[in-house]
């Protein structure tokens, strides 16, 4: 018998996309999206640019105009449990989860094709609040691959390899207000 991959069609999807829906119940969805909301969210700061998304960085962050990490506010104790649950799911030791950020998406607002910086490894994030689509492309000749998952509220996903290298990802703007928390595991250099 043949074990099928992640992705049983090859256009299906990025290989080292993973993904689960329902990763936390909406009780603690709705304490995490009130934690957030409480947090002195600042808009996204990209060089001279602003983002419209609202943002609040802990462990690590990274600073555009230095271009580099610097050290953020410890990761708070609210966090952990739930860093622990994504690292348990992920397959990660404890404690892997050294980056964390929270972000707030106003209806309207989204975030552009990017691939997140190499400092970091793994990236997952927990959806939160509203749904969006969570686009990837890559460019193969002189058309570009596409795939679009539908990140619903509570859901996880995690990019690793391919999905992490070599595909760009983005989200276009959302309907309602959305809540997300993104982790992120450390390049060893």
């Amino acid at each position: 018998m043949t074990q099928l991959g992640l992705f049983a069609e090859p256009d299906a999807g990025p290989a080292g996309l993973r993904h689960t829906d329902n990763f936390i119940d909406a009780a603690t969805e709705r304490d995490l999206i009130g934690r957030i909301a409480a947090l002195s969210l600042q808009r996204f700061q990209f060089g001279a640019f602003e983002g419209n998304r609202r943002v609040a960085s802990f462990g690590y962050r990274y600073d555009y105009t230095l271009q580099r990490l610097t050290e953020a506010e410890p990761i708070p104790v609210w966090v952990q449990p739930v860093a622990r649950q994504v690292e348990a799911w992920a397959g990660l030791a404890e404690g892997s989860v050294r980056q964390v950020l929270c972000t707030e998406y106003d209806a309207g607002v989204g975030i552009g094709w990017h691939r997140d910086k190499p400092h970091f490894d793994k990236v997952l994030g927990l959806s939160l609040g509203s749904p969006c689509k969570f686009r990837f492309r890559r460019r193969s000749g002189e058309k570009w691959q596409r795939h679009t998952l539908e990140a619903l509220p509570r859901s996880l996903y995690m990019m690793d390899g391919e999905a992490r290298s070599e595909w760009e990802h983005s989200i276009p703007p959302v309907e309602a207000r959305r809540y997300s928390i993104t982790f992120r595991t450390m390049k060893r250099m």
